[in-house]
Parts: C-alpha cells; structure tokens; sequence
C-alpha cells in the first residue's frame, strides 16, 4: 500500500469522505433515505476519483479524473446546501463546508496547473 499522507489532496479528500459517511449516517437516521445516497455518493466520490487519477494513463486521463472529482465536489456542496437551508434537515457542520472549499480549491489549482505543463 502507498503512502497517500505525503499527497495532500488524496489525504485530505479520504479524510473528508470518512466525515460525509458521518454525516450522511445522520440523514439516514433521520429517514431521508434518497438525500443520504446523493451525499454519500457524491462525497465519497470526490476521494475515489482524485485516488484513481493518480494512476492515470496520461496527462489527459489525469485531468478528466480530477475533473470529475471536482464536479463531485460541486455536486455535494449543493445538497449540503440543501441541508443548510431547509428547517426539515439536518444541518451539516461549518466545518464540512471549509473542508469541501478547500479541497475544490486544491482541485482547481491541480487542474489548471496540469494543463499548462
């Protein structure tokens, strides 16, 4: 097994995906079967395809896996948004949404770094 601590954004995205697990448990717990899915899928997601990209078979290949991540990413800020803002769910933490920001922006900067070099 590979030592993904010293990759901050696979470290980071594992770490967070083991949160969303958390918080899509309490969704579940909550009965809102079909929003836990979606956050759970979406949130777990975004670490499996950043973990995949790192054995990608070419400079394309890696930035359309990382794109994907990112537009995981972008999917599960809208259902934690969701969450936020309705009085019939439950509220995820401020800190998910500072880990979720900073993972987008690692994602962006790793995307756009990639396709100048």
């Amino acid at each position: 097994m590979r030592n993904d601590k010293e990759n901050i954004i696979v470290a980071k995205s594992f770490s967070f995906a083991l949160k969303i697990i958390d918080f899509s448990s309490k969704i579940e717990i909550a009965k809102k079967y079909s929003l836990a899915s979606q956050i759970f899928r979406s949130g777990t997601s975004i670490g499996a395809n950043i973990r995949e990209a790192q054995n990608a078979e070419s400079k394309p290949d890696f930035i359309h896996k990382m794109k994907i991540a990112a537009k995981e990413a972008d999917e599960l800020e809208y259902w934690l948004l969701l969450c936020r803002e309705s009085p019939h769910l439950i509220n995820p933490s401020p800190d998910l949404f500072e880990e979720l920001t900073s993972i987008i922006s690692i994602l962006t900067k790793i995307i756009a770094t990639s396709k100048r070099s």
